[in-house]
């Protein structure tokens, strides 16, 4: 690999990563002991790649030998080493100012153009819409309908089991509490007012994003992979149409009732607890259950499962879209799909908060 004689130093075999890991210590051992001003000659050296140009240039200390014997091939890999040498990459730990604006940016970039993309998804469906009702026939009711199945029906036994936990959860920590004070009677209304209001639509929201949401964008960034999506636009027919629309409604339409579904069992596991720990009937807690939750918060509950629907879906569908054929843009559009969608939803049961504050909570 490497001889010092009286002629100076001359290297021979591979100079590559494969060909020097092996007696890297030692290499680098005799490089440092090499005689300073003697000749180097790599007429014997087969391979040279840039790992080992780098290892000479640092022995030469980054400057040319004033003697050296090599082709024009091995003199431009280490040129090319010593030019990348020069301009050395910027320290990744000085976060800067300028480096917090360029971020930033980025974000805000990002942001406005999701933003109008969206916008522009949400617009092609109000005219799709329009055309449907000037066009009823065209329909597109088995889509909906399977949809409908999928997204409702398909989601029953996981939202009935984590809907009746966080019931029985809820209501065992209330009843902790409750007893302390002697307020046991109370337990409806705060099991009311929070799953019914809140904690029902909010709670099947996260799992519809999860599980539907995610298999739509998956299911659209598939066909687009595939080249399904393109080949509808080849044969005229609209995507929007055929595939977004369809997903829309149907969400829409099954939230509410999942929202009413989960909220049910909700309520049941929650008399179930405070049956065990305060010994609650149930004919009290079914009679109690109206004057303590006013009819006004089925209502609002939900009203937040429509649009909670309505938006998850339209989130999937417009990161299912942007999906680029690999595999690589599905699994991070997926994972941004379901995080927006659970991002949004809390922002807009936030605002629902605010708008309906004095609506529906007895005085």
């Amino acid at each position: 690999m490497l001889v010092v004689g009286h002629e100076g130093v001359r290297l021979q075999g591979e100079w590559t990563l494969r060909g020097l890991r092996r007696n890297l210590p030692a290499l680098r051992h005799q490089l440092a002991a090499a005689p300073s001003g003697a000749a180097w000659s790599l007429q014997a050296v087969t391979r040279l790649d840039s790992f080992g140009a780098t290892l000479l240039w640092r022995a030469w200390g980054r400057q040319w030998p004033d003697r050296l014997e090599l082709n024009p091939a091995q003199r431009e890999i280490i040129a090319r080493v010593a030019r990348s040498s020069e301009h050395p990459l910027p320290d990744a730990s000085a976060f800067t100012l300028a480096d917090a604006v360029m971020v930033l940016g980025r974000a805000a970039v990002a942001f406005a153009q999701h933003l109008q993309a969206f916008i522009a998804l949400l617009g092609q469906l109000l005219l799709d819409l329009l055309h449907l009702m000037r066009h009823p026939r065209q329909w597109p009711l088995l889509e909906i309908s399977a949809n409908v199945f999928k997204v409702g029906v398909k989601a029953m036994p996981v939202s009935a089991l984590v809907g009746f936990l966080i019931g029985v959860v809820l209501s065992y920590l209330s009843a902790l509490q409750l007893k302390t004070f002697g307020a046991d009677v109370f337990i409806v209304n705060i099991l009311g007012l929070g799953i019914i209001r809140e904690l029902g639509p909010v709670l099947v929201s996260v799992l519809v994003a999860g599980r539907s949401g995610s298999a739509m964008t998956a299911q659209l960034g598939v066909m687009r992979v595939t080249e399904e999506i393109d080949a509808l636009a080849a044969m005229g027919v609209s995507r929007s149409l055929r595939l977004v629309l369809p997903k829309v409604v149907a969400l829409t339409l099954a939230m509410p009732l999942l929202v009413l579904w989960t909220s049910a069992i909700a309520l049941l596991g929650g008399w179930v607890s405070a049956w065990v720990e305060l010994d609650l009937s149930f004919a009290f807690f079914v009679q109690a259950l109206p004057d303590a939750v006013p009819i006004a918060n089925l209502y609002i509950g939900l009203a937040k499962g429509a649009v909670f629907g309505l938006l998850i879906a339209l989130i999937a569908c417009h990161f299912g879209l942007r999906i680029k054929p690999n595999t690589e843009s599905l699994s991070t559009n997926t994972t941004a799909s379901v995080v927006s969608s659970i991002t949004v939803v809390i922002l807009v049961d936030a605002v629902f908060a605010i708008a309906t504050r004095s609506i529906g909570i007895p005085g």
